[in-house]
């Protein structure tokens, strides 16, 4: 397996990221056609107005799903990271930081740790410019 750096630490799945989002988008938009040509038409226009709400719901879900696992992750993540600031500092992750600064800080080594969480908290760091200035990484390849 490949080192993990910031180019490569993003994390996709194309069967779910493409094909399974494409499929969803593309039964949608062919189940809002059937609607549309089932108006007037009594006995289709209950079934294809189904189907339309049934593809939206799956569309929410599809959206929802990924969300719900990625928060209960960041929370995960920024119990980590305390409990690491912790045990080499003696004192929890200063307050100012973000939950997307701590996520950005997960990658960094423990000799980076410190420096980079102060300096991330005083100039109010992205979590982009965060992982840029990490020199000696960290890999998280739990990252759903």
């Amino acid at each position: 397996m490949e080192a993990q750096n910031y180019a490569n630490h993003r994390r996709s799945v194309p069967m779910y990221h493409v094909v399974l989002f494409g499929i969803i988008v593309l039964t949608l938009i062919g189940s809002g056609v059937n609607l549309y040509e089932s108006i007037g038409d009594h006995q289709r226009q209950y079934s294809a107005s189904l189907i339309f709400v049934i593809m939206f719901a799956l569309l929410l879900l599809f959206f929802f799903c990924r969300v719900f696992a990625l928060k209960a992750q960041d929370r995960a993540i920024r119990a980590e990271e305390n409990l690491r600031h912790y045990v080499l500092t003696g004192k929890l992750l200063d307050p100012r930081l973000t939950i997307r600064q701590i996520i950005g800080l997960r990658f960094a080594s423990d000799e980076e740790f410190l420096a980079l969480t102060q300096r991330a908290a005083q100039e109010n760091l992205s979590a982009d410019d965060i992982k840029r200035a990490i020199k000696n990484w960290r890999p998280d390849t739990y990252r759903v």
